[in-house]
């Protein structure tokens, strides 16, 4: 048996799947005859099952040391048996523990009852304090090994005996903990955020909606809207994006027709606010310096209305891929997409009117929608980033003409990555200075501009969207 098959069968049996007898040479009709019914019926899971499947789960996400979504993705196609409802039941599991580690672990710490802290401790203690259900009802979906994980044993049984009465948050609990964050990065958050620390890091806990844009190639808001709502989903309008609609958090998305037609596209409300503020107008050479999957891309493609020169870079020939395959659906015209070369880079110099730049960052913007990747994040990683980003922002400047703009954008929280590094890269290159985001929101997007200063700074608390910043500088001086 390969490593594969024998991965596959230690995750059946830890969900709870029993083994599939193995028949060999059996004539076709006959097993076409066994699996017509099969198919036909609807494989009931109980809860048991489901406990056992997010727990597999949740050791999956952590072996990988992959994001949750990607490690999710895998095994949900490795074990077909719970697509469907019984899908989104244990990606609910999953999610409780993901967003309140810290504080799970708390408490099977602060009882000391001899239970270790792994995932199974923490999913029966997230089923008492997350989802409010008894311990009774946990122990009962674990009687039987066949069907849910290991009975509890005396150390498990004592704790979640020991819960009764509790809710998850307690006044004893420390600040990292009822923020959920790495001791470590809570002084670069208390620093960005000070008093409103806490509600902001609140905010990072909850689901997040599923946000489309409308491609106004193919179709303004109001068609995406109604096309939305013609195949039964029910889209409101986002408060702050001209392009922006909002779905519930559990949307399927795989059955979205309008997706499949390209009349939409799933992408943040802060991430299209960022492409926008690069103000890509018609007929300009626009270069996206990090594109990606092409999520921005599409932003300034429509922008440009297919018109003029728009060049998507990235290192990753996996993500240009994809790029292409959703300009092509989009119905781009007007855009290539190179794999980056500093070559290429040099011949271009002083030639592009707007160059977008969203270079790699720590992602803590992003935690309400990848509440595990908190937990990956170590301090080496930010120092290794700064000087990344700080490589490509002085490689990418190199691109921008006179009188046109640089656009750096992450979807990180740190003043370091943010504030920081721009103020860095502007003492290395006094020919730029920063053009305040206020009068370009008012241009490009209208209406008030949730911003007063130099950048845009928006988080989950203050405007429902991801945590992104934005700095437009614009060269002043031709390059020399």
């Amino acid at each position: 048996m390969t490593d594969k098959a024998q991965r596959r069968r230690r995750e059946r049996a830890a969900a709870g799947i029993p083994e599939k007898p193995r028949q060999r040479n059996r004539p076709s009709d006959e097993r076409k005859a066994e699996r017509a019914p099969r198919e036909a019926a609807t494989i009931r899971i109980n809860a048991g099952q489901k406990l056992g499947a997010a727990l597999a789960l949740l050791d999956a996400i952590e072996a990988t040391g992959h994001g949750a979504d990607r490690a999710a993705a895998d095994w949900f196609r490795r074990n077909r048996v719970f697509d469907g409802a019984p899908r989104g039941d244990i990606m609910d599991l999953v999610e409780g523990v993901l967003r309140h580690r810290a504080a799970l672990d708390w408490w099977i710490r602060r009882e000391g009852l001899g239970a270790p802290i792994n995932n199974r401790t923490r999913i029966f203690v997230a089923h008492v304090l997350v989802h409010g259900r008894e311990a009774a009802s946990v122990a009962k979906m674990c009687d039987g090994a066949r069907q849910a994980p290991d009975p509890l044993d005396l150390p498990e049984q004592k704790l979640l005996a020991s819960l009764k009465g509790h809710t998850l948050d307690h006044p004893a609990m420390p600040l990292q903990v009822r923020a959920e964050c790495p001791t470590w990065l809570l002084p670069h958050l208390e620093a960005r955020f000070g008093k409103t620390l806490e509600s902001e890091m609140t905010a990072l806990l909850r689901t997040a909606p599923i946000d489309l844009r409308a491609n106004p190639l193919k179709a303004d808001r109001a068609a995406a809207q109604a096309a939305l709502s013609a195949g039964g989903w029910r889209a409101t309008l986002a408060p702050l994006s001209p392009l922006g609609l909002k779905l519930g958090p559990r949307t399927d998305i795989g059955k979205l027709q309008p997706l499949a037609d390209g009349l939409v596209e799933v992408q943040d409300e802060g991430s299209q606010l960022a492409a926008l503020l690069v103000d890509a107008r018609t007929g300009q050479y626009v270069v996206d310096y990090c594109a990606g999957a092409g999520g921005k891309t599409l932003v300034l493609a429509a922008a440009m209305k297919n018109r003029g020169h728009l060049v998507a870079l990235d290192v990753n020939e996996v993500r240009l891929t994809r790029a292409r395959q959703r300009l092509r659906r989009a119905g781009t015209e007007n855009a290539e997409c190179r794999t980056l070369d500093s070559k290429w880079v040099k011949r271009q110099a002083g030639r592009a009117d707007r160059v977008l730049v969203d270079a790699p960052c720590t992602g803590t913007g992003t935690w309400r929608r990848k509440p595990d990747a908190r937990w990956r994040l170590q301090p080496n990683d930010l120092a290794e980033l700064l000087v990344r980003q700080a490589e490509i922002l002085d490689s990418a400047q190199r691109l921008v003409a006179a009188g046109g703009r640089l656009v750096s954008v992450t979807c990180s929280l740190l003043p370091a990555e943010n504030e920081e590094q721009v103020a860095a890269f502007l003492g290395r290159h006094p020919a730029f200075a920063t053009v305040p985001v206020e009068g370009v929101w008012r241009e490009v997007i209208g209406g008030g501009c949730p911003a007063t200063g130099d950048f845009l700074h928006l988080t989950p608390a203050r405007h429902g969207t991801d945590g992104f910043f934005v700095a437009i500088l614009e060269r002043r001086a031709a390059p020399a």
